[in-house]
């Protein structure tokens, strides 16, 4: 399962999520380490706040961990097939391996989108 977590310092996690542009990608499973297997560094056009729409580097991403995360950004990850989770005062390896313990969850409220332009 692979996992993408917000780290704008490759160290530690970070948010709002909407607009982070960088990420560590672990690949994981229950029971075993976090793997570390790949770094993403978003341009600006391509963080969600911004994203307008096609492939995006993010695809294919099981789980997204940021420090926090808004409305509009769970919805539109759902829309992709990704589960939002938002925690802090963790390391990224640590919380990949708390989520797949069962000891932190995705975010389930949506809410209402209440950005001012188009995406």
């Amino acid at each position: 399962m692979k996992f993408a977590v917000a780290s704008e310092d490759f160290q530690t996690i970070s948010g709002h999520a909407g607009h982070a542009a960088r990420f560590l990608v672990f690949e994981a499973e229950a029971g075993n380490e976090p793997v570390e297997i790949a770094r993403i560094d978003l341009n600006e056009d391509q963080t969600i706040h911004h994203f307008q729409g096609g492939q995006h580097p993010l695809d294919g991403i099981a789980v997204l961990i940021a420090a926090s995360a808004g409305g509009c950004f769970v919805e539109k990850m759902r829309e992709r097939g990704i589960t939002t989770v938002a925690v802090n005062n963790m390391a990224p390896a640590t919380a990949v391996a708390a989520y797949l313990m069962g000891g932190i969850g995705p975010l389930t409220e949506a809410g209402a989108c209440e950005c001012s332009h188009q995406h």
